[in-house]
């Protein structure tokens, strides 16, 4: 990795003749200012709060904008998010009268995955590529501050970088590149939940509404000046994965609706500072913080995905005998109503399709799902059927 960038398809392996012929059309494409990169299944078009019409006829005219040369995007970032993200701007590039073009991506270096067999590029990379993006202007640096890569990256002369849950810290020497700034897509209500895991740690803390700020990107951790942020009420049953993509298809809407005033210099007037004194911080999840105690319900949908909440629970043989069972815990409901019966407090039923786990306040959390170690997700009722008579209790 002491060559930047690397480009995902070089790691992937060699290029074939029809991937020399695509990026060899692409390229007379980039020269003419054209854009032929129509995206495959759309993830857009579960966007609906704004029609899309409107959300991209703001970033593809401008009034107070009267150089025709088109601003040149650099998008930074990882995992699926991101790819909402980049599908929402080269859905808007693909306009005849657009300001920009998306000409390059920043992403982490590929990794092993299926027990480390296979070498995988980030989803951002893989949707990029599967949407005909040229290979060639996907860097993978392990360090955004490498100097190698900032020469390279320094080529592209961005005028503007949107970071999507990159991941890496962005130094000084990064930040002054852009002519126009860096900007983050970040899934809170900044200055609440700085960090690494804003979603998790609001649905953890039980809040009844969160939702997406876009700022401007400074040296300390999410502190910059907050260009615009839309609030989104908090479903109760709702999965941390479930509200990041919400939040980034909103944060993308933000985005869009906003390019022409980043690109005119109207956003940095406009832009607000944070009260750092109302900040609160999101730090990154640990595995050991997914055991759960069964007054924490909203822990299950904070850690839904990774790394999951895991419980243990107390298996009684017919004889008497007992041991100790590792579940992890998948999907869940609460109930506050008594309907659910059992013989003792710390006991465990099953009723209605659910595993129900006496809780704090006399509520109840209805399992729907769980794992065993090494094994598959299965239904509430499938385990409960596999316990052939044993009884079940909280620890």
């Amino acid at each position: 990795m002491n060559d930047m960038p690397v480009t995902v398809v070089k790691e992937m392996g060699e290029h074939t003749g029809d991937e020399r012929r695509r990026r060899s059309k692409m390229e007379q494409r980039r020269q003419v200012g054209g854009c032929d990169l129509s995206p495959g299944p759309s993830i857009w078009s579960e966007l609906s709060s704004v029609p899309m019409k409107q959300v991209i006829k703001s970033a593809t005219s401008s009034s107070s904008i009267t150089n025709n040369k088109k601003k040149s995007v650099v998008v930074l970032g990882a995992p699926k998010v991101s790819a909402i993200v980049l599908e929402a701007l080269l859905k808007a590039q693909s306009q005849s009268n657009s300001l920009f073009e998306v000409s390059g991506i920043v992403t982490q270096p590929p990794s092993k995955r299926d027990r480390g067999k296979v070498l995988m590029p980030t989803p951002l990379a893989q949707f990029a590529i599967e949407n005909g993006f040229d290979s060639h202007l996907i860097f993978t640096p392990q360090r955004a501050g490498d100097d190698d890569f900032l020469s390279q990256f320094k080529a592209l002369q961005p005028d503007l970088c949107v970071t999507a849950a990159y991941g890496n810290i962005l130094p000084n020497k990064f930040l002054q590149l852009p002519s126009l700034g860096t900007v983050n897509i970040h899934p809170s209500l900044l200055p609440l939940y700085r960090g690494a895991a804003p979603v998790q740690r609001a649905l953890q803390d039980g809040v009844k509404e969160t939702g997406v700020s876009l700022a401007f990107t400074v040296r300390a951790l999410d502190a910059g000046p907050v260009i615009a942020t839309e609030t989104v009420q908090v479903d109760d049953q709702i999965m941390a994965p479930d509200l990041l993509d919400l939040l980034f298809y909103k944060g993308s809407e933000l985005l869009i609706g906003e390019l022409s005033s980043i690109f005119d210099g109207s956003a940095r007037v406009k832009a607000y500072p944070q009260d750092d004194s109302k900040a609160t911080l999101a730090p990154k999840i640990s595995q050991e913080e997914s055991w759960l105690l069964f007054d924490q319900e909203a822990l299950v949908r904070a850690f839904s995905g990774w790394p999951g909440t895991r419980a243990k629970v107390l298996v009684v043989e017919k004889n008497g005998q007992q041991k100790t069972l590792e579940i992890k815990i998948i999907t869940t409901r609460v109930s506050s109503h008594g309907s659910v019966q059992s013989n003792e407090a710390n006991d465990i039923s099953f009723a209605e399709g659910a595993l129900a786990f006496p809780c704090g306040r006399g509520s109840i959390l209805e399992v729907l799902e769980v794992q065993l170690p090494g094994k598959k997700v299965v239904s509430a009722a499938a385990f409960w059927n596999g316990l052939q008579g044993k009884k079940i209790k909280t620890l």
